[in-house]
């Protein structure tokens, strides 16, 4: 009675790690940061990969976005989730932050125009060695 999806593309964010170390100088924190893992499944022709998997940080998602925005001048690409300055490495933060960029790249993911047409959409997915200044 169901098929599967002419196409389709799913997206989940998942696996936060936190990178570095706590240090009590000056600068505290500022050699640590959270990445997330990108899980993506898809049979749109535009994407080379029909499985991938990736790690970002929120550093990637906002070059990203402002990426996609210059691309893609039609589209209205949603925003991130905000900036955390205050116990930005606990789970509760790193979990809220986590569903966020998930409900962000579904957005972004789920517009046709993009999924078709975003060169940067597919390598941000799928490009292991995913570089912004590549794209600016």
């Amino acid at each position: 009675m169901y098929s599967i999806p002419e196409s389709f593309l799913e997206i989940e964010v998942r696996n936060p790690q936190t990178h570095g170390t706590l240090t009590s100088s000056p600068g505290f924190g500022r050699k640590m940061y959270t990445d997330y893992e990108i899980l993506s499944q898809t049979n749109i022709p535009a994407f080379k990969l029909r499985h991938s998997v990736v790690r970002r940080r929120y550093s990637d998602f906002e070059a990203f976005r402002d990426i996609l925005e210059h691309e893609s001048t039609r589209v209205n690409i949603p925003t991130l989730p905000g900036k955390v300055f205050t116990n930005r490495f606990s789970d509760e933060v790193i979990e809220t932050r986590r569903e966020g960029l998930e409900r962000f790249l579904s957005i972004v993911a789920g517009h046709p125009l993009l999924q078709t047409g975003s060169k940067v959409l597919c390598a941000f997915l799928q490009d292991p060695a995913w570089d912004k200044s590549q794209w600016i």
